[in-house]
């Protein structure tokens, strides 16, 4: 009786078992990495998988990729070529198309899921699904109440919903956030109707859930100047706010007070991932096409032209060079996109070499950034003058305006006409970048986080407002207080010259 229920190992186990615990879960490619090395089942010669993998992780890689939103909507040949680009190694593949999915929602850190999004002159954070927020809060963007101006360190803000926050994003006076339960809540100035409620009389000062969003669970927002863009679950768009330049997508210039649906990217597919600009709207579509609409102006839609369009029209340069886009950043003046290689493209105003093409000539439709190619980008992030990408391994390459050092360099006053690592951030291996008018926010793989740039307003939420030229390190501490009330207070720590 007692051998019925006897330990075994798991080499024990038949090897359909084995596979199916590896692919059923949710293993990363370093976890895949680890059992190969630590194992000689995983990383062994066995007879239980193919015999062109490597191992049985290797197998399982392969299998997790398979299945892989982004992988599934590519063509054979982008398949092929990412396959290629990564040495013939699966894991690698499967660590792409999952950096490649956080970077624009929450990251897998040691220290747990985190994402930081940065405002005009705010920052907001997602810590293990609780939001902090730092900066100034005109209009009541940080959601703190109206007796709050400014907070110097980062500080929780309270849901009405028990369910965890999953994304968040920040414009210039309002932000949109995510809870896992796909309700949507904003906050801020809502006069344009961006919050998506009626009551435009006042300020919302403290998140309030979109209850015309109520039935539809949504997974991403996106927040422009005036108007806010919201993606369902279902890979559905809706917008609302102002319309003046098109940016709603709805084929006319009327401002719409609560979300709308858009109706005229219905038929192009499921929308993956949104971008908003300060009055235009990047869909990435699950078939790798991207649409943009809205304002034309500096080039930013992609479509050699400065034409507003009124409605989602799809970016011919990316169709007709068989380019599946990934990812895609809206700038304030041009904008950066990410294909299934890890390549990077740049368009827009080229002021300050912002576009990393060595000028500073406006580029009117998407060209790879060449200095690039040798890379594996994973996110791509474009703002005031300048752009980030951060690549496989962690390393982040800055290009464009120096102005209050929110490029992080050292010893460069003006600007960086083509795509510079920050040397200041070697080693620490950054999973997640965000940056804001004059200030940047990383995320590394460990749940640190660096600022810099300028703090004039708080928004770096170090506890003072003497800005960064260089990284330096945001510390948030928890501590429950005599009433039983948590605050958080933020120191800040240089980072030392390595």
């Amino acid at each position: 009786m007692g051998d019925r229920y006897r330990l075994v190992s798991i080499e024990e186990l038949p090897s359909h078992l084995v596979l199916e615990i590896l692919i059923s879960g949710r293993l990363s490619a370093v976890d895949l990495v680890c059992l190969e090395l630590t194992s000689r089942m995983f990383g062994g010669s066995q007879a239980m998988y193919p015999l062109k993998f490597r191992s049985l992780a290797d197998f399982a890689a392969f299998q997790l990729c398979a299945s892989h939103v982004i992988f599934v909507g590519m063509s054979l040949t982008a398949q092929k070529e990412l396959f290629d680009r990564c040495n013939g190694n699966w894991k690698r593949v499967l660590r792409f198309l999952q950096s490649v999915l956080q970077s624009s929602a929450m990251v897998e850190t040691s220290a747990g899921n985190m994402q930081i999004t940065t405002g005009r002159y705010h920052t907001l954070l997602i810590s293990n699904s609780s939001v902090y927020s730092c900066g100034s809060s005109l209009c009541g963007v940080l959601g703190h109440g109206p007796g709050t101006t400014q907070c110097v360190e980062f500080t929780r803000l309270s849901f009405p919903s028990s369910a965890p926050v999953v994304q968040v994003s920040a414009s210039h006076n309002h932000a949109a956030f995510v809870l896992q339960s796909g309700e949507v809540f904003t906050c801020g100035d809502n006069s344009s109707f961006c919050c998506g409620h009626k009551d435009t009389s006042r300020p919302i000062f403290r998140p309030r859930l979109v209850e015309a969003l109520k039935e539809v669970p949504c997974k991403q927002v996106a927040a422009g100047l005036n108007f806010t863009v919201f993606l369902t679950k279902q890979g559905h768009v809706y917008s609302c706010g102002t319309n003046t330049h098109g940016q709603l997508g709805h084929g006319d210039t009327l401002d719409r007070p609560t979300p709308k649906i858009i109706e005229l990217l219905l038929g192009v597919g499921s929308v993956v991932q949104i971008a908003a600009g300060p009055s235009y709207v990047f869909a990435v579509v699950n078939n790798g096409a991207l649409y943009s609409f809205g304002s034309g102006s500096n080039f930013c839609l992609g479509h050699g032209e400065q034409h507003n369009e009124f409605q989602p029209r799809m970016v011919q340069t990316f169709r007709r060079k068989g380019i599946h886009v990934v990812h895609v950043s809206a700038g304030d003046e041009h904008a950066v996109a990410l294909d299934s290689s890890g390549y990077v493209y740049t368009w827009g105003k080229g002021y300050c070499g912002a576009l990393g093409h060595g000028d500073e000539i406006d580029k009117t439709l998407p060209e790879l950034l060449s200095s690039l190619k040798t890379q594996a980008a994973i996110q791509v992030c474009a703002k005031k003058r300048k752009t980030f990408v951060l690549v496989d391994g962690g390393s982040v390459y800055g290009c464009g305006w120096m102005g209050f050092g929110s490029l992080g360099f050292r010893g460069i006053l003006d600007k960086v006409m083509r795509p510079r690592i920050l040397d200041s951030l070697r080693g620490l291996c950054v999973s997640q970048i965000s940056t804001g008018l004059y200030h940047t926010v990383v995320v590394t793989h460990k749940g640190r986080l660096f600022g810099f740039g300028d703090n004039e307003r708080a928004q770096l939420g170090h506890g003072t407002l003497r800005g960064c030229l260089e990284p330096t390190e945001i510390f948030i501490q928890e501590k429950e207080d005599e009433a039983g009330l948590l605050s958080e207070v933020c120191k800040t720590q240089a980072l030392p010259s390595i």
